[in-house]
């Protein structure tokens, strides 16, 4: 991640275009880590957690990093709300977990908070994608197809963020009774 945001702020040529890349290998090689785990029967409960964790702290931080880098261009103070909204939900649940985990119980990730991640990494790489363009092939930031891109980025980011939101009311409404006592 600390490579990406380098990248993200680096003013050199081909600065968006790495961190675009590097960003897409990161997705990538995450997700294959997992699927590998599972395949091989090697999944533990440390690996599971510090998944969990590496993966918000991606998100977050690159979101973080989208927001301060002028990706949202005029809706900055709109995209930092909402990300704000996400580092809330996610503190919640992972508050949620160790309550439940200190009295036995085990929440795990379900198909909402799955959906929930992906979309965040879409948005992302969607909106990386558009500083790519913009900037690493010449001054195509009029051009449809890079609007197009930054508009995709945007709609994913505002699916994701209502996502986050509903898929952690989800979690409260299942599993919500290990902290109501």
């Amino acid at each position: 991640m600390f490579g990406i945001v380098a990248l993200m702020y680096g003013e050199f040529t081909w600065a968006a275009t790495s961190a675009f890349w590097l960003f897409i290998a990161a997705a990538l090689s995450d997700w294959l880590d997992g699927k590998l785990a599972r395949q091989s029967g090697q999944v533990s409960t440390f690996g599971r957690f510090m998944d969990a964790v590496i993966d918000k702290v991606m998100i977050v931080g690159l979101m973080v990093a989208l927001v301060n880098g002028g990706y949202f261009m005029s809706y900055r103070t709109t995209a930092m709300l909402l990300v704000l909204c996400i580092i809330g939900r996610e503190f919640l649940i992972s508050g949620l977990r160790m309550v439940a985990a200190s009295k036995g119980v085990v929440v795990e990730a379900d198909a909402g908070g799955k959906l929930k991640t992906f979309l965040q990494l879409n948005a992302i790489g969607w909106l990386l994608g558009w500083r790519m363009l913009a900037t690493d092939f010449g001054d195509v930031g009029e051009q449809m197809i890079t609007k197009g891109v930054h508009t995709v980025g945007l709609i994913l980011f505002v699916s994701a963020v209502v996502l986050t939101l509903t898929s952690g009311w989800t979690y409260f409404w299942k599993h919500g009774y290990v902290v109501r006592d």
